[in-house]
């Protein structure tokens, strides 16, 4: 089956029609009339990469669309994808790498767009204790690894909270990223078992609660990213942290207990 590349005209109003804008608003904000912007739209007119430029950036594009806005319009991508592990991005490596031991012995991983892991500190060990070998053959995608039932769900005292909090972060990356991939993750993780509740409205933030041993250990997650991205590989690296929400669970990630 052959399948018809989109065109630029109707990516642009795929996305402002995701994006919830009229064609007033967009064109306001990329500095255009709604005339020409309407022919962009309709094949009438060919964006110049200035153009397509203003025009990602109202739409707030990740940096991977911005560029498949180029490519449809018969342009050069500017941001383009750089393998991790390529010369180019040894200061990325290096940050990363930094950020991660800083963490310890907190536990931290740093995963790519699609939540796969790409690399991690010793702490992430607290983690992995009763998961069974599949869910951690690479490649290892972090909320997989969460999840399912043969991972870390059934440690996690607060699944149907946890669930919650997850898949709800999931479907607002879809949102902002239009992924068929991340679309299909979320199918899979939301047939797992376990309930999704809604976080406590008294609560700050959603922790979480993961059984070890007779303890229970309370974290709270954070989220690291780079700013002023210039590559595709930058812009969707991101560090996720889980530092101590009590002192109990402080002193047995201190010491492995």
């Amino acid at each position: 089956m052959t399948v018809t590349p989109e065109s630029v005209g109707s990516m642009v109003r795929r996305w402002r029609r995701e994006r919830r804008l009229s064609q007033l608003d967009l064109a306001l904000g990329a500095g255009t009339s709604t005339r020409h912007l309407s022919f962009i739209e309709n094949g009438r007119a060919t964006p110049s990469p200035a153009m397509l430029a203003r025009l990602g950036e109202h739409l707030d594009l990740p940096l991977r669309d911005r560029d498949r806005l180029l490519l449809a319009a018969g342009f050069a991508p500017v941001h383009g994808v750089l393998e991790l592990d390529s010369a180019e991005m040894t200061p990325i490596r290096d940050a990363v790498r930094q950020i991660l031991d800083g963490y310890a012995p907190f536990p931290a991983i740093a995963v790519d767009g699609d939540w796969t892991m790409v690399d991690a500190n010793a702490g992430v060990w607290v983690f992995l204790e009763g998961v069974e070998s599949e869910i951690l053959t690479p490649p290892i995608n972090a909320l997989r690894l969460t999840l399912h039932p043969r991972g870390l769900a059934p440690r996690i005292a607060n699944l149907a909270q946890w669930r919650g909090h997850v898949l709800g972060r999931l479907i607002r990356q879809i949102a902002a990223t239009g992924s068929a991939g991340l679309a299909d993750l979320y199918t899979e993780l939301a047939a797992y078992p376990g309930g999704r509740a809604e976080p406590d409205q008294h609560s700050p933030v959603v922790p979480l609660r993961l059984r070890h041993g007779d303890h229970e250990l309370v974290m709270l997650s954070a989220t690291t990213v780079f700013g002023a991205p210039h590559n595709v590989t930058t812009a969707e690296l991101a560090i996720e942290s889980f530092l101590p929400a009590d002192p109990e669970t402080r002193t047995i990630l201190s010491g492995r207990h």
